[in-house]
């Protein structure tokens, strides 16, 4: 079978190129957050929070990309760590919507300068004028894929 597009070896594939992109931003993000005590499906779960306060488990687990089971552990944790806080009950259904605790919001908020950091050194690398359509074509092709 012929490759999609003209490549002589697999580090000239596309999903090779975006598996290690997306490898060296995860490497960056556990190196700085490791400073914060904080694991990268952590840092997604408190940046969650306070885009949209009172998500469920389900919820956030799809919004950070991991299975419900591991947002549980994730959850647990920013519990004991005291970040993140949820009721016993809920009014409807059996979802627990949780929050951010003002110690959460306290770490997300110096944690999230160090991302933006990584993040700004990552995009620096493109030149302005083609992020956008960078971006749009990222969307496009998880779009193809039904993501």
């Amino acid at each position: 079978m012929d490759p999609p597009h003209p490549a002589r070896d697999v580090t000239e594939h596309v999903g090779y190129r975006l598996k290690r992109s997306a490898a060296a931003l995860r490497s960056a993000m556990d190196r700085a957050l490791r400073e914060h005590g904080l694991t990268v499906p952590q840092y997604a779960c408190l940046e969650l929070l306070d885009q949209r306060p009172g998500l469920s488990n389900a919820e956030l687990a799809r919004g950070a990309f991991v299975t419900r089971q591991s947002m549980n552990v994730v959850l647990r944790g920013l519990q004991d760590a005291g970040l993140v806080s949820r009721s016993a009950t809920t009014d409807h259904g059996r979802a627990l919507p949780a929050h951010l605790t003002a110690e959460g919001r306290g770490r997300l908020d110096t944690a999230r300068s160090d991302v933006y950091t990584i993040e700004s050194r990552m995009i620096a690398a493109v030149p302005p004028e083609r992020l956008s359509a960078l971006l749009a074509d990222l969307d496009r092709m998880a779009e193809a894929l039904g993501g």
